[in-house]
């Protein structure tokens, strides 16, 4: 009997740890598992609230790229409402283009056939009225003046002043200017320095030159003004007015050399006719 309860005793003792042992163990596997479950449920927040900010993101970029991919369809839509425009006044403007050329090709055809028509009609006439040797001769002075208008017209191909008059270099210019009978030219030539001479309308009286560069002064003196032009350059005109005038006469000079200045005086031909008639008027 007392060695049962021995038995008894000694297996209790050993229990009882054990009991405590397996309760801390459990304690233990609840703490980890409640830890674990913390983590876990920390660790889905996360993710969760991670998905919902990339949802988000996702969300305004799809926003964003809708209101893009919108306002390029309207813009699109503009751009070919626009071409279709233009492509239609273009269409306007060629057939306009079109029109205008032939309206002009038919206009040149017309003119060309009643030239033609008048040099057949002048010719007839000609060839009724006159003899064979006449209209030759006719062809003949109308072939010289067409020749002499034309070698004009080229010989003009010379400078212009500010005012649009024809600016002669040399002699033989200015007597192609002389033909045109729009102007009157007194050419001169004046030989060493304060010797005041009088050209047309207008006296000059050389004050130096420079050959080097192509420079003369001189003081003009018209209506009993004076002038003074310093340093004015070679087929340079400098113009001048009369009273009661209104288009200006001009005074060039072509050629300086050492105290000497060679060139000419142009007066309109209104200009001219007055002081033709005071010079009349003097005489009687």
């Amino acid at each position: 009997m007392s060695d049962e309860y021995s038995s008894e005793t000694k297996g209790g003792a050993w229990q009882l740890p054990a009991i405590i042992v397996l309760g801390l163990v459990a304690i233990g596997g609840l703490a980890f598992g409640w830890n674990a479950s913390s983590k876990l449920d920390a660790t889905q927040q996360a993710v969760t609230a991670q998905v919902k900010s990339a949802q988000q993101a996702m969300d305004q970029d799809m926003t964003s790229l809708k209101d893009r991919l919108a306002q390029s369809e309207k813009t699109t839509a503009e751009l070919q409402g626009d071409l279709k425009v233009v492509t239609s006044r273009l269409k306007i403007t060629q057939g306009q283009l079109k029109k205008a050329r032939d309206e002009a090709a038919k206009s040149y055809d017309e003119a060309t056939q009643k030239l033609s028509a008048l040099d057949t009609s002048v010719h007839s006439e000609l060839a009724t009225k006159a003899g064979a040797d006449d209209l030759k001769n006719v062809d003949t002075k109308v072939g010289g003046v067409r020749t002499d208008l034309d070698q004009t017209r080229d010989d003009l191909k010379m400078a212009r002043s500010e005012m649009g008059t024809l600016i002669a270099k040399n002699h033989d210019e200015i007597d192609q200017l002389r033909r045109l009978g729009e102007r009157d030219y007194v050419e001169f030539t004046i030989a060493g320095k304060n010797k005041p001479q009088k050209v047309g309308n207008v006296t000059l009286e050389l004050k130096g030159v420079n050959e080097k560069r192509g420079q003369f002064s001189v003081n003009m003196t018209a209506e009993d003004r004076q002038l003074q032009k310093k340093n004015r350059a070679v087929n340079e005109p400098i113009f001048f007015y009369l009273s009661g005038t209104k288009v200006p006469e001009e005074v060039v000079v072509n050629k300086v050399g050492k105290n000497t200045i060679s060139g000419y005086v142009s007066i309109p031909k209104a200009n001219s006719q007055p002081a033709a008639a005071a010079a009349s008027t003097s005489g009687n």
